[in-house]
C-alpha cells in the first residue's frame, strides 16, 4: 500500500499506548516517545501487560506477545522520530501543546512523511499550518479503547492531499479498521454527537432528575447503548470530554454546547475517571 514500514507514536498513554500496540500487532515497526524515555518505557509496560491479559485468557501465544513487544521500541525525544516513515499524535487534547509538538515532529521527520493526529476535536488545518508539509498532515482519530474499538475517524484539513488521505486510510483499513472521513470541523463527526450526549447527562444529574446508575441504565436498556453516557465519560477522562466541549463552545459559538457545572467541578477535583480511580463513579468501591 506504500512504503511506510516505522511508525512513530508520540504519546505514550491509553490512546497513544493503544495505537502503538495495535500498529505493532498489524507488522509495523513502532517508535514510541512521550516526554522522556521513563514514560515511553512505562507506555510499553502497560502494553506489555495488556498483551499478558491476553496470553492468559488464551487469544495469543506468548510467542506472539514477545514478536508484538519486539516491535516497539521506546524512545527519549522527538528528535529520535527521524527514522520514521510516518508519526501519529496522541498527546493531551490541548491546542497550544499539539502545535509545539507538530513543529517538532516536522523538523524530526524526513521530508515527504506524514504527520497525523489522534485529536478529537482540534482543527487539523491549524496544525497543519504549523508545518512546512501541510498536505502531508491529516487527522487519524481512533476510538478508545483502540485494540477493541473497530472505528478511524479521518480528517481532511484544508491543506490535506488525496495522496494522503488515500495512503493514511489504507494504513488504518490494514490495521482492522472501518474508516469514515469527516471534514474538519469542531468536534468531527463521533464527538459532535457523543460530547453534548455526555454533557446532557451531566446536566441530568446535575439536576437531580435522577442518579448516575439511573442515567447510564436508561441509556443502555432504553437507548441499547452498550455503555452509558457517564459510564463511558469515565473510561474517555473527564479532562477529555471537557476540553472538546470546550472547543465545541468557543469554536462554534452556541450555548447549547456549554459544559455543566459537575463536569468542570470533577475536572477541577482531579476525579477524572477511570484513570484516577473516581469521576461519576468511585472505582476504589468497584
Amino acid at each position: 500500500m506504500s512504503d511506510i514500514k516505522t511508525i512513530a507514536v508520540l504519546g505514550a498513554g491509553q490512546m497513544g499506548g493503544g495505537i502503538a500496540q495495535v500498529a505493532a500487532t498489524t507488522g509495523y515497526q513502532v517508535l514510541l516517545g512521550d516526554i522522556d524515555l521513563a514514560h515511553a518505557e512505562t507506555g510499553k509496560a502497560k502494553i506489555a501487560k495488556i498483551l499478558g491479559r491476553s496470553v492468559e485468557k488464551g487469544r495469543i501465544d506468548a510467542e506472539t506477545r514477545d514478536a508484538i513487544l519486539g516491535r516497539i521500541t521506546p524512545v527519549g525525544s522527538i528528535a529520535d522520530f527521524a527514522k520514521a516513515d510516518m508519526a501519529i499524535e496522541a498527546a493531551t487534547e490541548n491546542i497550544e501543546l499539539k502545535k509545539k509538538l507538530f513543529k517538532a515532529m516536522d523538523d524530526a521527520l524526513p521530508a515527504g512523511k506524514i504527520l497525523a493526529s489522534n485529536t478529537s476535536s482540534i482543527s487539523i488545518t491549524l496544525l497543519a499550518a504549523e508545518t512546512s508539509r501541510p498536505e502531508l498532515v491529516v487527522g487519524m482519530h481512533f476510538m478508545n479503547p483502540v485494540p477493541v474499538m473497530k472505528l478511524v475517524e479521518l480528517i481532511r484539513g484544508l491543506q490535506t492531499s488525496d495522496a494522503t488521505y488515500e495512503t493514511t486510510k489504507a494504513l488504518a483499513v490494514e490495521m482492522g479498521k472501518t474508516v469514515i472521513t469527516s471534514k474538519d470541523c469542531p468536534g468531527f463527526l463521533v464527538n459532535r454527537i457523543l460530547i453534548p450526549l455526555i454533557n446532557e447527562a451531566c446536566f441530568a444529574l446535575q439536576e437531580g432528575l435522577g442518579s448516575a446508575e439511573d442515567i447510564d441504565t436508561g441509556a443502555k436498556l432504553g437507548l441499547n447503548h452498550p455503555m452509558g453516557p457517564l459510564e463511558l465519560a469515565d473510561l474517555i477522562g473527564l479532562d477529555t470530554c471537557l476540553a472538546i466541549a470546550d472547543v465545541l463552545h468557543r469554536e462554534l459559538g452556541d450555548d447549547k454546547y456549554r459544559a455543566a457545572n459537575n463536569l468542570r467541578m470533577h475536572v477541577a477535583a482531579g476525579w477524572l475517571g477511570r484513570k484516577t480511580g473516581r469521576g461519576f463513579y468511585d472505582y476504589a468501591k468497584k
